[in-house]
């Protein structure tokens, strides 16, 4: 079960991000269009592992496993690297902080959740902000060097973008931290009872 396609396409995410930050590193605009291509590939990946392990009954521990950790890498690296280099700067830095803090919590929620038996499932809404997220991205990392959309540059609209994802982060976050702590608080008083 390990070597079906849906595993290795969680791998491929893996593997791309080295790649992508090499290439990020590069002088413009190769590096750019480069960057962008395999943050695209990485993208798609993302969509086709799950649907295609669903699809051909090919799901397993270990794709359920990496697959949320392959996210987490692909979107932390690009964050730090674009406010480390690119054009997150300033004011700007703030919806990347928010992201990484709401992916630190979840991740952390989720893995106490998971000791209790108990499973948060992704809303819609958490569906919706990662797409946000992805498509803002994709405009951050191909940067000036990307097409205009009328007066906008694809810098602009990445910033837009990423401050969007940031605030559905919030809500998103929000909803997760509040159903856990529920959860939690019903341990506590299970475990006062015994």
């Amino acid at each position: 079960m390990y070597y079906n396609l849906p595993n290795i396409l969680t791998f491929s995410r893996i593997i791309a991000i080295p790649v992508l930050v090499y290439f990020i590193f590069l002088e413009s605009p190769f590096g750019n269009w480069a960057a962008f291509g395999v943050y695209t590939f990485a993208s798609i990946t993302d969509f086709f592992d799950g649907y295609l392990a669903r699809a051909w009954s090919q799901q397993s521990s270990l794709g359920k496993f990496l697959d949320p950790i392959a996210d987490k890498l692909l979107v932390c690296a690009i964050l730090i690297l674009l406010a480390g280099f690119g054009p997150l700067d300033g004011i700007h830095i703030l919806p990347s902080i928010v992201i990484l803090s709401r992916e630190i919590t979840v991740s952390g929620l989720r893995e106490f959740l998971a000791e209790i038996r108990v499973s948060v499932p992704v809303t819609n809404l958490a569906k919706w902000k990662t797409a946000l997220q992805m498509f803002a991205l994709g405009f951050l990392v191909i940067g000036e060097v990307g097409p205009t959309f009328g007066s906008f540059t694809s810098t602009e609209i990445g910033i837009f973008g990423i401050w969007a994802a940031a605030v559905l982060t919030l809500v998103t976050g929000y909803d997760y931290l509040r159903s856990g702590l529920k959860h939690i608080q019903q341990q506590d008083e299970n475990n006062s009872a015994n």
